[in-house]
This record gives structure tokens, C-alpha cells and sequence, in this order.
């Protein structure tokens, strides 16, 4: 959502659209379980939100030693899950040194999570190895840890889970210290120049692995063979490494343990695919990029168990899509950038089980839609860039679980909007066209349960406003580009659970918008660009406590003025322009 609102068009592969291996949160302590649902936003003490409850005794003694680590030399003596709880709020808030790490020497820690956290190298592994026998998880991603760090932790010999992504100083060499930590479960090593073919032998020791990560690795093509023994491995990643070819799928074929593998953007071919048909548990098969024919499908067909298939653009067209339905167990299939037309959706008409179809930018039209109307569990729709006009959104009508539906870039028009009103479980609405006015907007008003609605670029004036007042449940509304004034913005202010709002591009609007958004007190993200906003109207913005990221480019604004604004009332604010 940049300040001129420009449309990113799917030419790039979306690396946050498929489940990855490996939880960077990977965690087993009980007194630290919250890391694992860190909400988007953390409140910093003297910023918390209005409708927060009264803190614990807990939480304020934790708080405490926070704000007075320098005056404890150790906390050995306490309980272990205090201590973990003090390490980790001193690592959520940016205050852990290595002069305060030495406090929790000896301390039984269980979770150690420093992943990107500056600073770190072999002066902080000493403390963390002195945890023993009690360390069960650790994350040193982005760190200066070489060869040397690594080893200490080979006194920790119940470690189950280890994170070293982006590490830059580990060698191939270093990779033998991971022998003996045989209780290994969860390895990442993304983007690693220590994982090569000769350094993947140090893997073969591990033979309680379930989860291995090693995507963006540039040069472990010939290394797979050492997994052979790795019966136990449920979960390879290996996306984005362009050296795998077939012959390493050859040496992953005796993996029949496998139930997930992600291997796109790598030069496999249809031969590569042929030799997974024996994977038989193989649940998530991601080949998104991959560069295949209709033949891979009879491979694929084979693999029965799968329920998520990803072939976004693998250069496929409809010859062969048939074999696509013998695959009942699928829930979520992604066909985008393909040159598939209406001809291969006939055979997706059997898969009963689907709930998420991609078709993004496919030759579909409006009659295609039709193989779709039986797909009763259907949830999520993706047919932005298609040929699907207002004619075919009536084949949509009877799939009542519906939630979420992107029709950004397609034909069609208001009229066609009337035939998704009594879809009464749609969350989501991508519309993203000129062609939508205030007319479509009244169409929407009785999905009640929306939370997400892109009207971008749509013709939407303040009159159309009027109809977003029964949306109350939204938490993300984008119209950009429109013909808004402040008059307009009197139908938003009201919206209390907006988290997201980009009114970009609407040239008409003035300091007053910001005066009525400013009761909007949940905004994290907030656009309001090529407006006539000035330096005055930013002093409405200090009640939006809860702000991360402010836009206001091309608007009478200066950087200086946001930062005064940061200092003196919103010190969430992390992402700002101008800047």
C-alpha cells in the first residue's frame, strides 16, 4: 500500500502463501507459550490500550527485573519457568545484552529464541550451552555464530529443536558438531553456504528428525543420499534451491515417512515427480514454479492421501488435468498462472473436499464457474486476473461457506455483486476494479460478517459510504483512489473495528479526515496519500495509541513532524513516510 497505490500483478512468486517446515516459535516450555501467539502488536509499558486488564503480580515482577536486570548478577536460584519468563520479556523488548545474558548462567532455560536479534555471536553461546541438559529449543537465525558456537552446544543434549537461518559464518566443517544431539527433531538451516552436499552427511546421525528446513540452500544438490536413513522425517522444505534436480527426488523417494515436501522454484522435472508416487503419506506437495508437463499428473495422481497440491505456475495447460480427479482427499489446490481454461475445471467437479481453489490469472470464464457450484465446502476463491464476469458469479450463490473471494481484475460489474449477497459467510471481498461504483457497494450491505473488503481503484463516492455502516465487523477496508471528501469519512468513523484503512489517492481529502478517523483507537495501519492532509492535522492522530504504520506521501506532511508525533504520543509507531 504505497503512497501511489500502485497494484503488485502476481508476477513473482508469493513466498508467504504456503506453510513452511519449520516454526521459527518452535517452543516446549510451558512459561513461555505466549511467544508463540505474539499478536502484531506489542504495547510498550506507559502505551497500553485502554481495554487492557489490570496486570498480574506475575507480570509486574517480571516487568521489575526487566527494568533492573543490571542490579542482578544471577537468577540461578529462581524457578525455572521465572527465569524463562524474564529472558524472554527481556528479549521481546530489545533490552537483552550480552552483559545481562550472563544472569542466566546455570539457569535450566528451556527456550532459548534469539532469532535476528543484533549482536549475537560466539561470546553469547557460552551462557546459552550452560543451560545442559534442560535446553530444548533454540533460534540463532541471523547471528555471527561460527563454527566454534556451534560446538558448544554439543553439551546440550536434549536440544529438539535448532534454528540457524541466515547464519553467514558456519561452515560445512561446523556441521559435524551437530552429531550427538541425536534427540534433534526440528533443524533449520535457511539459506545456509554450510549446507552442501558434503556437509548434509552430518544429518545422517539425526535420526529422530521430523522436520528439516533447509530452503534457499544454493548447494545441496547430490547431498540427499545422506537422508536415506531419516525413516522418522515427516517435513522437508527445500524451496527456492534451483541446484535440486531429479536424481535428488530419486534419493528422497525412500522417504515413506514424509508427509510434507515443499520443493518449489527447483529444477525438477516431470522424471523428478515420478519418483515420489511412492510417498503414499505424503499430505502437502508444493512444486509451485517448477517447470513441468501434463505428465507430472500421472505421478500425482498416485499419491491419494494429498489435501494440499500446489502447481501455481508450472507451465501446465488442460491436456491431462483430468488425472486432477482422482484426488478426493484435496482441500487445497492452487492452479494459478497456468494455461488452464474452463476445459480443466470439469474435472475439479468430483473434489467434494475442496475448501480452497487458486485459479489466479487462469483463462477461466464465466461457464467455468458452473464445475464449481457443487463444491459445497468451498472457503476461500481466488480468481483475480481471470476472464469471470457478472454472469458467472451466480454459480457461486449456493456455496454458502464461502469466506473469502478475490475478483480483483475481472469483469465484473455491480450487477454481478447483487448474486453474492446472500453468501452470509464471506469475510473477505477483493474487488479491485473501476468498474465497481456505489451501486455494487449497496449490493454488500447485508454482508454483515465482512472483515475484509478492497474496494481499490473502484468508483465509490460519499454517497456509496452510507452503506458501509452496516459492515461493523470490518477490520480491513481499503478504497483507493475513489472520489471521497470528508464527507464521506463521517460513514467510516464509526467502523470501531478497523485495524487496516488505506483512503489513499483520494485527492479531496483534508486535515478533517484525520480529525474523525481519530476515534478509530484499534488502527495499526493507516494510508491516507496524495491527500491534502497537512503538518496541523497529525495532532488528531495522537489517540491511534495502537499505530505501527502511517502513510502520508505526497501530502503537505514532513518527516520531522511525524517523528515529533512518535516521540511525544505514539511510540508504536515503527513505519512511517515520508520518512
Amino acid at each position: 500500500m504505497g503512497g501511489v497505490c500502485s497494484r503488485k500483478r502476481g508476477n513473482q512468486v508469493n513466498e508467504d502463501g504456503v506453510r513452511v517446515g519449520v516454526n521459527r516459535r518452535y517452543c516446549k516450555n510451558g512459561s513461555s507459550k505466549w511467544l508463540q501467539g505474539t499478536p502484531f502488536f506489542r504495547t510498550t509499558s506507559g502505551c497500553q490500550p485502554e481495554d487492557v486488564s489490570c496486570p498480574s503480580l506475575m507480570e509486574l515482577c517480571i516487568h521489575k527485573a526487566r527494568q533492573d536486570i543490571d542490579k542482578y548478577s544471577s537468577f540461578s536460584v529462581l524457578p525455572r519457568d521465572i527465569s524463562q519468563q524474564i529472558f524472554d520479556e527481556l528479549v521481546l523488548s530489545n533490552c537483552l545484552t550480552e552483559t545481562s545474558l550472563e544472569a542466566f548462567r546455570d539457569c535450566a532455560l528451556q527456550d532459548i529464541y534469539l532469532g535476528d536479534y543484533l549482536g549475537v555471536d560466539d561470546g553469547w553461546i557460552d551462557v546459552i550451552s550452560s543451560q545442559g541438559s534442560s535446553l530444548l529449543s533454540v533460534d540463532l537465525s541471523g547471528s555471527d555464530v561460527t563454527d566454534s558456537g556451534l560446538a558448544l552446544l554439543k553439551s546440550c543434549s536434549n536440544l529438539q529443536a535448532l534454528t540457524f537461518n541466515y547464519c553467514d559464518h558456519i561452515s560445512q566443517n561446523g556441521l559435524r558438531h551437530l552429531n550427538g544431539l541425536s534427540n534433534l527433531s526440528s533443524l533449520s538451516f535457511r539459506r545456509s553456504v554450510a549446507v552442501t552436499a558434503e556437509g548434509m552427511r552430518a544429518f545422517s546421525s539425526l535420526v529422530n528428525l521430523h522436520e528439516l528446513d533447509l530452503e534457499r540452500c544454493s548447494g545441496i544438490h547430490g547431498g540427499f543420499i545422506h537422508l536415506k536413513g531419516l525413516k522418522k522425517l515427516k517435513t522437508l522444505n527445500i524451496r527456492y534451491c534451483k541446484c535440486v534436480t531429479d536424481s535428488d527426488m530419486q534419493a528422497l523417494s525412500e522417504l515413506s515417512n514424509l508427509k510434507e515436501l515443499q520443493v518449489s522454484c527447483s529444477s525438477i522435472t516431470d522424471a523428478g515427480v515420478a519418483y515420489l508416487k511412492g510417498l503414499q503419506n505424503l499430505i502437502l506437495l508444493n512444486l509451485e514454479g517448477c517447470q513441468l508437463s501434463a505428465a507430472c499428473l500421472n505421478s500425482i495422481s498416485a499419491l491419494v492421501a494429498l489435501s494440499y497440491l500446489n502447481l501455481s505456475r508450472c507451465g501446465l495447460s488442460d491436456h491431462g488435468c483430468d488425472k486432477l480427479s482422482g484426488l478426493k482427499n484435496l482441500k487445497v489446490l492452487n492452479l494459478a498462472f497456468n494455461n488452464i481454461t474452463d476445459a480443466c475445471l470439469v474435472h475439479l467437479k468430483g473434489l467434494s473436499n475442496l475448501e480452497t481453489l487458486n485459479l489466479d490469472s487462469c483463462r477461466i470464464r464465466d461457464e467455468g464457474l458452473a464445475n464449481l457450484a457443487g463444491l459445497l465446502l468451498l472457503r476461500n476463491l481466488e480468481l483475480s486476473d481471470t476472464e469471470v464476469g457478472s454472469s458467472g458469479l451466480r454459480y457461486l450463490s449456493g456455496l454458502l461457506n464461502l469466506e473469502s473471494i478475490n475478483l480483483s481484475f475481472t469483469l465484473v460489474t455491480d450487477a454481478g455483486l447483487k448474486k453474492l449477497s446472500g453468501l452470509s459467510s464471506l469475510k473477505s471481498l477483493n474487488l479491485d476494479a473501476r468498474q465497481i461504483t456505489d451501486v455494487g457497494l449497496a449490493a454488500l450491505a447485508s454482508l454483515s460478517g465482512l472483515t475484509h473488503l478492497d474496494l481499490f481503484g473502484a468508483r465509490i463516492t460519499d454517497s456509496g459510504t452510507q452503506y458501509l455502516r452496516c459492515l461493523k465487523n470490518l477490520q480491513s477496508l481499503e478504497i483507493c483512489g475513489g472520489g471521497l471528501t470528508d464527507a464521506g469519512v463521517k460513514n467510516i468513523k464509526d467502523l470501531t473495528s478497523l485495524t487496516l484503512l488505506n483512503l489513499s489517492q483520494n485527492c479531496n481529502l483534508t486535515d478533517r479526515t484525520l480529525e474523525l478517523l481519530s476515534g478509530l483507537t484499534g488502527l495499526v495501519s493507516l494510508n491516507v496519500s496524495n491527500s491534502r492532509i497537512t503538518n496541523d492535522g497529525l495532532q488528531h492522530l495522537k489517540p491511534l495509541k495502537n499505530l505501527r504504520s502511517l502513510t502520508l506521501e505526497s501530502c503537505k506532511v514532513t518527516a520531522p513532524e511525524i517523528r515529533k508525533l512518535q516521540t511525544s504520543a505514539l511510540p508504536n509507531l515503527i513505519s512511517f513516510r515520508p520518512e
